[in-house]
């Protein structure tokens, strides 16, 4: 039985498969249960298919099927495929948000990974959080490691136009609300939105995610835009279990692939493409567990003057299959070439230059020029001040221009429920111009960070035709989502930060200019703001189980809330055997 094609380096699959006694034994002789013959125990690599399938993510319906092709290119290459499971993170079904269980799946990847014998893994993901949680787990192992995204709906259909998921369910309900749009209107355009297998066809967290995937280099080109349903995806599939393999044998790990510069490509491309704020928390937490400096005010400096290029909900018009169809990412990669570090090492054995070096653009109303961007101003910008010392986010390209100065009286609202049973109050006072404040919504206080900073105006001030308020939150919003919106205050109010005392009618002064946030009182009389808040600090309700674990150990938002543990690695060593 053979070793690894590395001299004197042993798989780690023939430390169970290869012995000759009584531990290779049980190894061997148990998964011959499942029909599978002596040669395939000859020291060939054995890859793991971590997959998230399930049928309470419909984002991921489709990667059941999927596995399968990536097995198809597994046995071609030589190896030997074994899929296993993963806990599934169904954005739009979990309570109280997937984001609380991120680093619970991140967990079962790690040491799913690690305690099984294998040589190499593909993740297979696509929901919001499976693949940020996989890709963090398995940085914390480093084995050989390759990405598999569910891919992109179809366009949303809706009486002749397109829709797009999310971005349109945020307007259609603020329209309903403001007696432009009748319910019955509303609940037709349900059927017609989400009609085939796969993430959001918007720019949304999940889209964002697999893009980034493969700008980091750690999936085969076009993993970020194909269509869930292109048998085109299903080759790719094939083609990343062909790749595994060869991956294997050359001993390329995943700190090879995803270093600070294949991080960096991350930001400066999530930018171009519009992407989500949640890549922000994603990327931190990825970095922390490589070991990589990456801090937050990173995110302002390295998308500084990169042009939002794709115009694409919900920053623009189009959506995902039709950015596909314009070129995807290497077209877009391809224009900002300058911006990138070409010479990354990627999945597909090339550096990303070679890798986009033949891209094209065949639809420059989808992916812009430099010359001619959807918006100037785009990335990620970071505030800092006295209501968020350790920061706090915008998204420039999806907010109103005249509100990115701006200047108003808050008001508060201390918890989501007080948000919810308030809002629509017509005694409730607020203007157009007032600052909507939402607190209790940050990685402990909710607990999970969900994604409520985009909050729905007022009905009084929509019926008068408002569209936008500045929003500030601990909170964060879907890739989907529009508008002037604030999130990721940090230190959030449940952990004492000074959003925590912020009262009604303070005056709060934000300037995007200056990437300042503040609150106009004096610091003496925020520190006795402060103090006294300490002193009536409530007690948590969450006593037991993971909500326990997650509350006392997650990290704020300026540095990706992960648990504090789990930065690092434990590496793929596991010396001791189970018999």
């Amino acid at each position: 039985m053979s070793d690894s094609d590395t001299p004197g380096k042993p798989r780690r699959s023939t430390q169970s498969y290869g012995k000759l006694d009584k531990d290779g034994f049980i190894h061997r002789s148990w998964m011959k249960n499942q029909g599978l013959p002596d040669h395939v125990f000859d020291g060939r690599p054995v890859i793991g298919i971590c997959n998230t399938w399930s049928e309470l993510t419909p984002c991921n319906s489709g990667l059941r099927e999927l596995a399968e092709y990536v097995k198809r290119g597994v046995w071609e290459a030589g190896g030997l495929p074994l899929e296993f499971p993963a806990m599934s993170l169904g954005e739009t079904q979990m309570r109280p948000t997937a984001m609380l269980f991120r680093n619970l799946l991140a967990m079962e990847v790690e040491e799913s990974i690690r305690g099984n014998p294998i040589d190499g893994v593909v993740l297979l993901g696509g929901c919001d959080k499976t693949t940020p949680a996989q890709i963090m787990g398995a940085a914390s192992v480093n084995l050989p490691t390759m990405v598999v995204s569910s891919g992109p709906m179809l366009n949303g259909k809706f009486r002749g136009q397109d829709i797009g998921s999310g971005t349109d369910v945020w307007k259609y309900s603020e329209a309903v609300r403001a007696g432009l749009m009748s319910i019955d209107d509303f609940i037709a355009a349900e059927s017609g939105m989400s009609r085939s297998r796969g993430v959001c066809m918007t720019m949304g967290t999940a889209s964002t995610v697999s893009s980034l995937t493969e700008a980091m280099g750690l999936s085969l080109p076009l993993n970020g835009t194909l269509p869930a349903v292109d048998a085109r995806r299903q080759a790719l599939a094939h083609l990343t279990g062909r790749r595994i393999v060869e991956l294997v044998k050359q001993d390329v790990r995943l700190a090879d692939i995803l270093t600070r510069e294949a991080l960096e490509n991350a930001i400066v491309v999530n930018a171009a493409i519009g992407g989500s704020t949640n890549a922000v928390v994603h990327l931190l937490a990825i970095a922390g567990r490589l070991g990589i400096e990456l801090a937050l005010d990173d995110f302002d400096r390295l998308s500084r003057d990169i042009p939002l290029l794709v115009d694409l909900m919900p920053s623009g018009r189009f959506l995902m299959e039709d950015f596909h169809y314009a070129g995807g990412l290497p077209a877009v990669m391809a224009r900002i070439k300058d911006r990138l570090h070409t010479d990354a090492v990627t999945v597909s054995g090339v550096a990303l230059g070679d890798q986009i070096a033949d891209a094209q653009c065949y639809n420059d109303d989808i992916i812009r020029t430099l010359d001619n961007p959807v918006n100037p101003d785009s990335g990620i910008w970071v505030l800092k001040g006295n209501l968020c010392p350790k920061g706090a986010i915008i998204k420039p390209n999806a907010a109103t221009p005249a509100l990115l100065e701006h200047t108003g009286r808050a008001v508060v609202f201390e918890s989501i429920e007080d948000y919810k049973a308030r809002i629509d109050d017509p005694d409730l006072d607020v203007d157009e111009h007032s600052v909507l404040v939402l607190k209790g919504c940050g990685p402990k206080g909710y607990p999970g960070m969900p994604e409520v900073g985009n909050m729905a105006l007022p009905k009084k001030l929509l019926e008068k035709g408002v569209r936008d308020m500045l929003r500030i939150s601990d909170a964060r919003m879907s890739g989907t989502a529009f508008g002037s919106v604030i999130l990721h205050v940090a230190p959030e109010s449940s952990a004492g930060g000074p959003l925590a005392v912020v009262r009604d009618g303070d005056e709060i002064a934000f300037s995007g200019k200056n990437r300042s946030l503040s609150l106009r009182i004096s610091d003496a009389e925020l520190a006795q703001r402060l103090a006294e808040w300490q002193d009536s600090r409530p007690e948590s309700e969450y006593t037991r189980g993971y909500a326990k674990l997650y509350i006392d150990t997650v990290l704020q938002a300026d540095q990706g809330v992960d648990l504090d543990f789990l930065r690092g690695a434990s590496g793929d060593q596991v010396d001791r055997e189970s018999h």
